[in-house]
């Protein structure tokens, strides 16, 4: 079965381009990896505030902003030669706490207004996904590093952090309607691929046993 790319790799290669001076800067002044992210993190309870105070296009830029400085912590961290088991285990925690901060945000801000469209109240419904979407998020990262934990490389499925993050943050920055419609396919695809990773262990150790 061919992958389906919902973040297509010629417009992560064209961001990674567009901040790649600040990227060499960063790397020639020797910035430590875990300053970008604490930045990012910091970034993140902004967001959440903004976002569940109903600014959601101020929100879609901080949580736009934030992605990057995820994104700078790994290139810093390779290219320098600093990458530590710390700061591999400080930026996973610190991710895990913005993304969830960021969906808690966003479940405050739709829990305290009336969206109603074609006649149906769909407030109720939206936190629903949000927390739908909480939990698929959780689960792909803990799959992942629950293998990785018992020696497996798990790194698969269609609805990774980088994906999550750019649809919330597009979403938010376009429109109401727009923003919606990300938590719903996060809400669905974040759980498709913690299953993805959970078939994705079992074929690989199945296929590593001698016949």
């Amino acid at each position: 079965m061919k992958k389906i790319d919902f973040l297509p790799e010629g417009i992560r290669n064209w961001y990674i381009n567009l901040i790649s001076p600040a990227t060499d800067l960063f790397i020639r002044l020797g910035v430590n990896p875990n300053f970008f992210t604490t930045v990012g993190f910091l970034i993140s309870i902004v967001a959440t505030y903004v976002v569940a105070t109903g600014h959601l296009r101020w929100g879609g830029v901080l949580i736009l902003l934030g992605g990057t400085f995820d994104i700078l912590d790994g290139k810093v961290a390779r290219a320098t030669d600093r990458v530590t088991k710390f700061g591999a285990l400080y930026d996973s925690t610190l991710d895990r706490y913005s993304e969830v901060m960021i969906f808690f945000g966003l479940a405050y801000y739709f829990s305290s207004v009336e969206i109603e469209y074609i006649g149906i109240e769909w407030s109720i419904w939206i936190v629903v996904a949000i927390s739908i979407a909480i939990g698929g998020s959780v689960m792909t990262s803990y799959v992942r590093a629950r293998a990785e934990g018992l020696g497996l490389e798990c790194k698969v499925g269609i609805m990774q952090r980088a994906e999550r993050v750019v649809y919330l943050g597009f979403g938010a920055l376009f429109h109401e309607i727009t923003l919606i419609l990300a938590i719903l396919v996060i809400a669905v695809l974040a759980n498709v691929t913690a299953i993805q990773r959970i078939y994705h262990i079992w074929k690989t150790e199945k296929s590593s046993k001698p016949l």
